[in-house]
């Protein structure tokens, strides 16, 4: 005689246990790779906000860097006014003491017999009408005025009679020189001597 086992509800038992397990696995492994899903996107969210965040503070403090640069361009513009006016106003300065010098040395290289009746100037260059007595006093006055130390060579530009006499009357210009030159011509004579 013969047994007969019947493995067949165990077997069943067993595939429905295995098949619930797998299941459950199957479940515990959705449910654990959506919790992961929704935490890594949580971090992503919170890493790009963070991102945002850093970007608009970076942008925040670029425009306000822009603006600096913007007070530091208006600050140099001024800056660059300001010397200017600073170089005009040291310019007037020394034009006044010059013009105070031309002036006297133009009177002090006044030679007898000859006076000025008008004096012009443009820029560095005056220029000088007067009326001698003769040739030979246009011709001291233009040594005289060459001697000074304002004026460079002067140059006679006319010379012509005045009524039919002995006066003529005269026409010259010469240049001013500034207080630099006036050392360089200095410094220069001093060397030829």
């Amino acid at each position: 005689m013969s047994i007969e086992i019947n493995l067949l509800p165990w077997r069943e038992q067993q595939r429905a246990r295995r098949s619930r397990r797998f299941y459950l696995a199957l479940a515990a492994m959705a449910v654990l790779g959506g919790a992961g899903g929704l935490g890594m996107a949580h971090f992503y969210d919170m890493a790009v906000s963070a991102q945002q965040q850093r970007n608009a503070h970076v942008q925040a403090r670029m425009q306000q860097l822009d603006g600096d640069i913007r007070s530091i361009r208006e600050y140099e513009a001024i800056r660059e006014r300001m010397i200017g006016q600073v170089q005009v106003f040291s310019d007037l300065q020394q034009g006044r003491s010059q013009t105070v010098r031309v002036f006297r040395d133009l009177t002090l290289s006044l030679v007898d017999g000859v006076h000025y009746t008008q004096l012009s100037r443009q820029g560095d260059q005056l220029r000088l009408s007067g009326r001698a007595e003769s040739n030979h006093r246009v011709s001291e006055q233009m040594r005289s005025l060459a001697a000074a130390p304002s004026f460079s060579e002067p140059v006679l530009s006319e010379v012509e009679a005045d009524g039919g006499g002995e006066r003529r009357r005269f026409s010259l210009g010469v240049v001013q020189l500034t207080e630099g030159a006036q050392g360089a011509e200095n410094a220069e004579a001093g060397d030829e001597s």
